[in-house]
C-alpha cells in the first residue's frame, strides 16, 4: 500500500470516528444559557450576538478534563471544558471572558447541582465559617450600554471621543495601564489606525481623564455578581464573594 493510500485511510477512519463521536454526543441533554454580556459586545454576524449560547451535560469522560495535570498546570482546563461541552457553533477563543463565568457556573451547576460549599469569614467575629450556597441564585450585573454593529460602546470627554470593547481584549504580558488601554481602545474620534491611537495614550489622554474612563469601563463590565449573602455566627447577615477555579467541581 502506497503511503498516500494509508494517509488518506486514516483520513477516512478519523472523519469516522469523528462523525460518530458528535453523533453520541447529540444525544446528550443540552440547555440554553444567557450570556451576562446579553450578546451585546460580539458584532452582530457573531453567533453569540443573540445573548445567548448552548450546552450539553457533562459525562465522566468529560471529567477527565477537570484533573488534567497539563491543562491545570497552564491554566487552560475551564476553557477546554467549556470547548468540549459548548454545543453551540463557536471557537472557544470567541468568547469573551466576561461570558466564561456564567458557563462555567452553569457547567457545574449541569453536572453535580447547584449547591456549592465554600468557607466564609465572619466579618463580626473573624471566623471561618463553611457555608452552602445556591448558584443558581447568582445573577447578572446590569448592563445597560448601547452597542453599535461591531458590539463597541462610546465614550464621550470634552475634547475627545472613544470607542472601546470588551471583546477580543488579548492578555497581553504588558500588564501597564497604557497596555490595557490599548488593548481596549478601538477608535479615537473617528480614527482607528493603531498609531493615532498610540498618539492619543501618549501625549494627549490626561490622566485625569483616564482614570475616570478606565472607571467607567471598570463599572460597567458585564459579568456575574459573586457578592452572595451569608448568615454570621449571631444570625445576622453579610456580604462576601468566592473564587471560581478548578475546585469548584470538587467537594
Amino acid at each position: 500500500m502506497a503511503l498516500t493510500d494509508r494517509v488518506n485511510n486514516d483520513n477516512i477512519i478519523n472523519l469516522a470516528r469523528q462523525q460518530y463521536e458528535t453523533k453520541q454526543k447529540s444525544k446528550l441533554p443540552t440547555v440554553i444559557v444567557n450570556l451576562p454580556s446579553q450578546g451585546k459586545i460580539y458584532p452582530k454576524t457573531h453567533p453569540l450576538a443573540s445573548g445567548t449560547i448552548e450546552m450539553r451535560y457533562m459525562t465522566a469522560y468529560d471529567e477527565d478534563i477537570l484533573t488534567n495535570a497539563s491543562y491545570l498546570r497552564e491554566g487552560v482546563v475551564f476553557d477546554k471544558l467549556l470547548d468540549a461541552i459548548i454545543t453551540t457553533q463557536v471557537s472557544i477563543d470567541d468568547i469573551a471572558d466576561v461570558d466564561k463565568d456564567a458557563l462555567i457556573i452553569n457547567a457545574r451547576i449541569l453536572a453535580y447541582g447547584p449547591d456549592y460549599p465554600v468557607t466564609v469569614k465572619d466579618p463580626k467575629t473573624g471566623k471561618s465559617l463553611d457555608r452552602v450556597i445556591n448558584l443558581s441564585n447568582l445573577k447578572g450585573l446590569n448592563f445597560e450600554l448601547a452597542n453599535d454593529d461591531n458590539g463597541e460602546f462610546t465614550y464621550e470627554a470634552a475634547g475627545f471621543e472613544l470607542k472601546f470593547s470588551y471583546y477580543n481584549v488579548d492578555k497581553a504580558e504588558d500588564s501597564t495601564i497604557s497596555g490595557l488601554l490599548k488593548r481596549i481602545i478601538r477608535e479615537v474620534n473617528g480614527s482607528r489606525k493603531e498609531q493615532d491611537i498610540e498618539n492619543f495614550i501618549r501625549y494627549e489622554f490626561l490622566s485625569s481623564d483616564s482614570k475616570k474612563f478606565r472607571q467607567f469601563y471598570k463599572d460597567n463590565t458585564p459579568s456575574l455578581d459573586f457578592n452572595y449573602e451569608f448568615e454570621g455566627e449571631d444570625g445576622s447577615t453579610f456580604k462576601s464573594t468566592f473564587p471560581v477555579d478548578s475546585s469548584l467541581f470538587w467537594f
